[in-house]
């Protein structure tokens, strides 16, 4: 019952695999086995008389206390008196995935749960059955406890569930859901009930869709970096390939050869302005390179615990091992990390659109770039906005796992807040493409100043697009939509690279 590496999946094919359509495969007969094996494990366990967490015994610092004798009773115990979360549901397609970890997570028998529970909750999934997951309320270090309650009550017939009606997802009382597919509630034994909460999926859930829009948005920094040096003719030998060679960082050798393909086939510095660009656009690549390499080796992390088993007890070579694979500490450092990428992209975005803004530095166009400085403001109310959202950014990314609290009656002294750190980060998300979409305005005014055509070229149709949304200023006008539609034209070009595969 081994997970070797040759397993491990990119995040690419893990969200594709729970794509809406998507199916999870039935067990293998390879995992029927290792299920099997596990539940094996468990029962000679339980005759010799040993005690097992959840089973035998009670929870977290009840594990000193006898277990209710009806199994059911036992785990819809733990189920429902774990269901305390609260906030918003998280989206649909988290959700989804959520409870897609948890099963693969099962299969590896670790977990030593009945084939048949697994595989009336793989039915479930498959028929589109999406618990709906509150956000807040779990320390993430027995797993992700309360969120995950929160799924397996509604699989009980009871909480919420996500259906797709007429295009659009809204959240129904579970029971209803599972009535218009036709299925009965489920009853949960008590080491299925603790083999489903015990994990850190939810914050991993999470932290897989931030982490895809991360690798977005550098590549949207290294465009529209491009599109700035092209338009200001700043000096592109700061992209040349040698200075990465030189020094040797992948991520930096990454962005620089984006940011060359992005340029302006020809470009050539323009001698009026410095040999030297501010770091804003010199140093592009030295940053979200940086950004980049930490996001690759991110998702090394993110892989290996979505094809791992986050579990306790788990039964391995013979043993029920009382451990703490569900500590989400992995996933909580990850988010942390990605926290601090993302602010480290919106201020690079944000600095590139104070350089725009600034006569000195935007070669010599008014002010704002408005064509009419006095009368007009331009983009100063965007400049305004953009440098509210990097602070806000600051705020919200600030090291979840430096807000431990002990709890649980001091069973869990050391806790790692991962879904908190994951959820801040898409909340920081938001305002980070608000940043991204706020320097597209301003390239778009800057080449309406400068006259400018729209490149030929593979970009042809992106900027031709943010044109057409951003016209050019000939007097004020509220560009609050301006920026939200530039954010998604980039967001949806990007995704224009994103390729489907086949189910796992």
């Amino acid at each position: 019952m081994t997970v070797t590496t040759e397993h491990v999946q990119g995040l690419d094919d893990l969200l594709r695999a729970t794509a809406p359509g998507a199916r999870l495969r039935d067990l293998s007969e390879d995992d029927i086995t290792r299920m099997q094996a596990g539940a094996e494990v468990l029962a000679k366990t339980l005759a010799s008389d040993r005690p097992v967490y959840g089973v035998t015994r009670g929870f977290g610092p009840l594990v000193v206390f006898a277990a209710d004798d009806s199994a059911v009773l036992q785990g819809s115990g733990l189920i429902s008196h774990l269901a305390s979360g609260q906030g918003r549901p998280l989206p649909p397609e988290v959700c989804r995935l959520v409870v897609w970890l948890r099963l693969s997570s099962m299969r590896h028998g670790y977990s030593a749960v009945s084939t048949e529970v697994w595989r009336k909750l793989a039915d479930l999934w498959n028929r589109g059955f999406v618990p709906a997951i509150p956000q807040d309320g779990t320390v993430s270090a027995s797993g992700d406890l309360q969120p995950l309650a929160h799924a397996a009550l509604a699989f009980m017939g009871r909480g919420e569930a996500w259906v797709e009606e007429e295009g659009q997802w809204r959240v129904v009382p579970a029971g209803r859901a599972l009535a218009e597919l036709g299925a009965d509630p489920l009853e949960w034994p008590a080491r299925e009930a603790l083999a489903f909460v015990n994990g850190a999926s939810v914050g991993l859930a999470v932290a897989a869709y931030n982490h895809q829009s991360l690798l977005r948005m550098v590549r949207a920094g290294a465009m529209l970096t491009s599109r700035a040096v092209s338009l200001l003719g700043a000096n592109p030998e700061a992209y040349h390939e040698g200075l990465s060679r030189a020094r040797g960082q992948s991520g930096q050798a990454v962005v620089a050869q984006w940011i060359r393909e992005g340029l302006r086939p020809g470009a050539e510095w323009d001698r009026d302005r410095p040999l030297q660009e501010p770091y804003s656009l010199r140093c592009a690549p030295q940053v979200l390179g940086a950004v980049l390499d930490q996001l690759h080796s991110g998702e090394q992390v993110l892989a290996r615990e979505a094809a791992g088993c986050t579990d306790n007890p788990v039964c391995v070579d013979d043993q029920v091992l009382h451990g703490g694979n569900f500590h989400a500490m992995p996933v909580g450092l990850v988010s942390d990390q990605s926290g601090l990428c993302l602010q480290q992209i919106a201020y690079l975005a944000e600095r590139q659109l104070a350089l725009l803004c600034s006569t000195e530095t935007n070669g010599g166009l008014p002010p704002m770039l408005t064509p009419r400085p006095g009368s007009g403001s331009g983009l100063a109310g965007v400049q305004l906005s953009a440098t509210s959202f990097v602070a806000k950014i600051r705020q919200l990314v600030y090291p979840a796992s430096l807000t431990t609290l002990p709890t649980n009656n001091g069973n869990q002294d050391h806790v790692p807040m991962a879904l908190n750190g994951a959820t801040a980060v898409s909340e920081a998300l938001e305002l980070g493409w608000l940043v991204i979409g706020s320097l597209g305005v301003a390239l778009a005014q800057l080449a309406a100043l400068s006259d400018e055509d729209v490149d030929e070229g593979e970009s042809e149709e992106l900027w031709a697009s943010i044109a057409r949304a951003c016209p050019p200023l000939d007097r004020d006008r509220p560009l609050a939509e301006e920026v939200r539609a530039v954010r998604e034209i980039i967001d949806a070009h990007l995704k224009k690279s994103e390729h489907r595969s086949e189910p796992l």
